[in-house]
C-alpha cells in the first residue's frame, strides 16, 4: 500500500510518500523536515483513534491498534501523519487492474495474486 502527503493548497504535488512493503514502512521524500516528521509517525507504538471503520459492530469510543499490520499503517497515516506534518494523506491502491473474473476460476488465489504481482512493472 501507498500513502502519498499533499498540501491542502496543492493536491495534486505529492510533497512525500510512504510504503508498507514487507511489514516494514518505506518513506520517499526529497525534505529532510517531511522525513523527520513521518519517521516519527511512523514509530512502531499503538495508535489511538476514534474512527468508526476501525471498531466492532455495535461500539463506540476511542481504538487501540498495535503495530505491525497493514491496518495500523493506515491508521498511523491517517491520524499521525497528518498532525506530525500538516499534510493530508491520500490512499493510494497497490492493484490497479484485477477483480473478479468468472472465466478465470480455474486459477488458485497463490496464482491469481502472482499474475497480478508480476504486472506490477
Amino acid at each position: 500500500m501507498r500513502v502519498e502527503f499533499y498540501r491542502a493548497d496543492d493536491p495534486e504535488t505529492v510533497v512525500a510518500a510512504a510504503l508498507w512493503e514487507a511489514g516494514e514502512v518505506r518513506i520517499e521524500t526529497d525534505d529532510e523536515t517531511v522525513a523527520g516528521q513521518l519517521a516519527t509517525a511512523y514509530r512502531r507504538t499503538p495508535v489511538v483513534t476514534d474512527d468508526a471503520s476501525y471498531r466492532r459492530l455495535g461500539t463506540r469510543g476511542e481504538v487501540v491498534i498495535q503495530p505491525g499490520d497493514l491496518e495500523w499503517f493506515r491508521a498511523a497515516s491517517q491520524v499521525r501523519g497528518a498532525t506530525e506534518t500538516g499534510l493530508i494523506p491520500r490512499l493510494v491502491p497497490g492493484v490497479t487492474e484485477g477483480g473478479f473474473d468468472p472465466a478465470a476460476g480455474y486459477r488458485t488465489f497463490e496464482a491469481s495474486i502472482e499474475r497480478l504481482s508480476s504486472n506490477q512493472d
